[in-house]
Formats: C-alpha cells, structure tokens, sequence
C-alpha cells in the first residue's frame, strides 16, 4: 500500500472570505508616501489616478481593517475558492522532523497561481470605470496570464509586457497569455521608446521586471483610455491575496493548529503577503515568525538597503519608501523570473524595517533540488518560484529536528510548475550552473 503523501483540509465554498484584510490599521506605522518622480513631493490623487483605477487608488490607502469583496469578484473566486490546505506527510517523513508542515495550494486557480486574486479585482475596478485596456508587466508569465484572464472576463483589453528572459525562455506562458487575448511583447522591446534605447545600448539586454515597468508606464501615459495593472508591489494587491491568509487561519482552526512560523516566497511580496498579513490581526502571544524566501540572484531583502527608489528602470514611475537593489539592477536570468524585481512591495518592506520579518536566499540549484524532491514525495510539481519557498521550509523543519521543536510550519504553494518544465529539465541534466550551498541569511 502506498503511503499517505498529502492530507487535505478542505473549507466549505460557503465560508469563502466576503472581505479582504486591512493590515494598515494594524502596522506599528504607516508606510512612507509615495513621491512625485518630477517634483520629488508626495504624489498627488490626480498624479496617480492618470496612472491607476480610482478604486485601487482608494485601496491603496484605506483605513478600514476590512474591505468588502464586490460580488462579482467573489462569484469568480468561486471558479476555484476556497483552496485547500494540505499537510505534507510525506515530506515530514523524509525530513525525520517533528514539526507538521502544511500548504496552503494556490496552484488550482485557471491559471495555475495565486496571481488571478488581485488580477480580478483590478479588472473588475477598471471596467466599472470605463478603463479599456490594462498594461502590465510580467517576469515568468504567472501575472500576465492572470491579468489576460481577468481582462477577458471583465471586457477589457490587456497589453503586458514580459521579461525577454522569461519571454524566451517560458513559451507556453506567453501561449497562455495570448489565448486568453492578451498582447504580449517582450521587454525591453521596439515599442517603446524606453525599450528601443535600451536594446540599442545593450543589444542582448535579458530584461527585468523594471524594465518591462518603465515600457508599460511609457504606454499607460500615452493613451488616456489605458491604466496600469499591479502584480505585486501595491497596498491593493497585497489586500486582494489576504484571502489565502484568512482562509489558512479558517482551515487551521477546523483541526485546532495555531501556526509557529508562516514560509513564502518572494519577489515583490504578494504571495507572502496574502499569507502573512492576515495575522497581524491575531493577539501578539498568537503571531507566528514570518519567513521570506528569495533568490540569491535577487536578494532584495537579505542584501538590498532601505530607501526611496523608482519602480523602473527609467524612473518615470513614483518613488517609494522600501528594500532594493537599485532600479538599475539588471538580475542574471534565472528561471523564478516572478521573483527578479529589484525592489519588494512597500508593506513588505515596512515588515522588514520593523524586524517583524526573517528574510533568507538560495541559489537556484539549491531550490530546484527542493522542488524536485517535493515532486517525488507528494506528487505536486512546483513552480521555481514556489520551490524557494519549499527549500525555506526543509531548511526550518531540518532545524526542528536538531533541537526537538514540535512546530507548526505553514507555506504557501504559490503556483505550479507545469509550465516550468523545460527549467526542470535542464536542471536534471546538469545544465542548471551551480553555485554555493551556503544559503544568505539575514
């Protein structure tokens, strides 16, 4: 008889969250304003509203620890909401630990991760304001193929723009896109003046997601009828994913488990957020340890510094108060594209600053063997970006084995690798360079 890999706790589609969490009531401060890229001021209401739909703006900066999700947001979530949680036997067999892991399996969505929470309400937010067309960024293709969903859902067009690393390195993501009837263009590209100059210094540029930032704010201030989509970075986004945190903490009460430390990984936050934010809520004695995962590649939290920076490469997008490695930083092209973003989302951030988060790197052979030996043990194949996450959680597990701590360790499978597959193969044979098995704390 096979053994038991994966237990699920499954949560009523009755009790799917009717509102998203607030953290900002709940932060020992309030996040620095964002600032004018021209005057160097605070960013005035109609400076941003150029830029973003006024009900994402308002998200933004509401006050309210609860924001009502609108109806027809909630009628999709119920395509593939609430999500399970499942614990993994088999990994803690394998590990020898006496801590209990849990996931929560964001991987189940139409588009195979948690993207599609934030991605929905946007649209649903622009097409209420006659917005026609959403432009976004996108790294692996995760965002941009949420974002091409939810636009289609709501009658809207889309435009993303996608690292040219992950352009040519993910096809099928960019299949994906474009059946859902998005435009998809590679970044930097020929459509833009940003991305024009910057192929005409570096011809072989492999893209970031600061430069995918820069060409779709060119297009946004070029067309009236167009706004900008956010995959990871905004107040709004993180408040859209809360609805993965506040389902984990239903679910964890169904079998009576407080969690001792929350895992996820992170490019510019959204994951991470939608599972941690959520316990800010809970009385202190309650909070578990947070934990963010990233590459070494892009070790924005572990080595970036604390300051003002612009969201792009060009700087024509507001500044803000958070971790970053410049936004002239050019990552090497990994394949967890999702997290090569120079800069983490301003809440984020914030955590960071106020100690109230641990932050740890991995070289990406260290995480693929994660990945791989997750595969083997449950069956469920993880994207590379949800594999940092994975290589997080053996690490702390392996920990509780050593010192004979019974924790409850809860991460978030943020996506599937299904589409990541050719990253795999060049992993199992060796293709994949190899780099330091020290991992980077900080």
């Amino acid at each position: 008889m096979g053994r038991v890999r994966v237990e699920r706790i499954e949560l009523p589609q009755d009790q799917l969250p009717r509102r998203w969490y607030n953290a900002l009531p709940d932060l020992p401060r309030m996040p620095d304003p964002l600032l004018d890229p021209a005057t160097g001021e605070a960013a005035s209401t109609s400076y941003l509203r150029r830029l973003l739909p006024r009900t994402i703006l308002a998200q933004d900066t509401a006050f309210d620890r609860w924001v009502e999700i609108p109806e027809p947001v909630h009628e999709a979530y119920k395509l593939w909401r609430p999500t399970p949680l499942m614990r993994a036997r088999a990994l803690e067999e394998h590990l020898g630990t006496p801590a209990e892991i849990y996931f929560k399996y964001e991987a189940g969505s139409p588009t195979g991760s948690h993207k599609l929470n934030s991605a929905l309400a946007q649209a649903y937010a622009a097409g209420l304001e006659g917005v026609e067309r959403l432009v976004t960024d996108t790294g692996a293709g995760q965002w941009g193929s949420a974002l091409a969903l939810a636009a289609q859902m709501f009658g809207l067009e889309s435009l993303v723009f996608m690292v040219r690393a992950s352009y040519e390195q993910k096809p099928y993501r960019r299949t994906l896109m474009q059946t859902f009837g998005a435009d998809v263009a590679p970044s930097p590209g020929r459509r833009t003046t940003v991305g024009r100059a910057l192929l005409e210094e570096y011809p072989d540029h492999p893209g970031s997601e600061a430069t995918a930032v820069s060409e779709a704010l060119e297009t946004v201030y070029e067309d009236d009828a167009s706004r900008l989509a956010i995959g990871g970075f905004g107040n709004a986004v993180l408040l859209h994913q809360t609805v993965i945190g506040l389902e984990t903490q239903a679910q964890l009460d169904l079998i009576d488990r407080d969690p001792d430390v929350l895992i996820a990984s992170c490019g510019c936050g959204s994951n991470l957020g939608g599972l941690v934010l959520p316990s800010l809520g809970l009385p202190a004695d309650r909070r578990p340890r947070a934990v963010a995962v990233e590459p070494t590649a892009c070790p924005t939290l572990t080595s970036g510094s604390y300051r003002y920076d612009y969201p792009d490469t060009s700087g024509l997008g507001p500044l803000s108060k958070t971790y970053t490695l410049g936004h002239d930083f050019i990552p090497p092209p990994i394949h967890a594209g999702g997290l090569r973003y120079h800069g983490v989302a301003p809440l984020i951030g914030l955590l960071r600053a106020e100690g109230m988060l641990d932050a740890v790197a991995y070289p990406q052979d260290d995480v693929f063997e994660a990945g791989t030996l997750f595969t083997k043990l449950t069956g469920l194949l993880p994207a590379p970006e949800t594999a940092h996450a994975i290589r997080g959680v053996i690490d702390v597990a392996l920990r509780c084995k050593e010192e004979g701590r019974r924790e409850v360790i809860v991460f978030c499978f943020s996506g599937h690798g299904l589409l990541d597959l050719g990253a795999y193969a060049e992993f199992l044979s060796g293709r994949l360079s190899l780099r330091s098995k020290e991992p980077a704390h900080a």
